[in-house]
């Protein structure tokens, strides 16, 4: 077909770019649904804990994924700075994921274990105690709220039946009892305390 056909015919352009687009990305991303290493956990990598999972969606619903990824690139840079690269078997289990490429702050994707609680509550009620240069915000609201067990439960028991991830009837029983009355201070530290443990245990 002429080129100056296509050119002159925004409809007939609008579908082909439409097909291409189409095309492409379904050789791209049907094959990602079938290979094991995308779509299994990593050894080691486990579902949230209560109050990790209370943690996580307090850190989505504050945007903290605005100025902050969960992707190391396999690059030398980025890993001597933060860590192994991330692995698709990490992130099986996020709902939604982090990833992206959006840094005004670092990279948390191996954050867990590098700061102790402290350091973690003192920089979310004022980030400049630790890091004078930061232009974080500050979020001291996070230390007076308190979480309510059956509501993270509840939302718990959502990512088993409509996710598929897998908790137990018993950790989805323990639930309510193991957050209820802990504040959203706590739960975002656990949660960050968490992330890229697994495959720093492992590698």
């Amino acid at each position: 077909m002429n080129h100056s056909v296509i050119e002159k015919n925004i409809g007939l352009m609008a579908v082909l770019i439409a097909l291409v687009i189409s095309v492409a990305g379904l050789v791209q991303i049907v094959p990602m649904l079938f290979l094991a290493e995308t779509n299994e956990p990593l050894e080691g990598v486990e579902p949230y804990a209560p109050l990790e999972f209370a943690g996580r969606d307090i850190y989505v619903r504050e945007g903290c994924y605005n100025c902050h990824s969960q992707m190391i690139r396999p690059f030398r840079a980025e890993t001597e700075r933060y860590g192994h690269y991330s692995l698709a078997g990490e992130f099986v289990y996020d709902r939604p994921f982090q990833w992206g490429s959006k840094r005004t702050g670092p990279d948390l994707a191996r954050v867990g274990g590098r700061y102790t609680d402290l350091w973690h509550e003192i920089h979310l009620l004022n980030p400049r105690d630790v890091v004078p240069e930061s232009n974080m915000p500050s979020y001291p609201w996070l230390a007076e709220r308190t979480l309510d067990g059956e509501t993270v439960a509840r939302r718990m028991r959502a990512q088993r039946r409509w996710l598929n991830v897998p908790y137990t009837d018993e950790q989805l029983e323990q639930a309510a009892g193991v957050v209820d009355g802990k504040t959203e201070m706590e739960a975002i530290i656990a949660y960050l305390q968490s992330l890229g443990t697994a495959v720093e245990r492992t590698r």
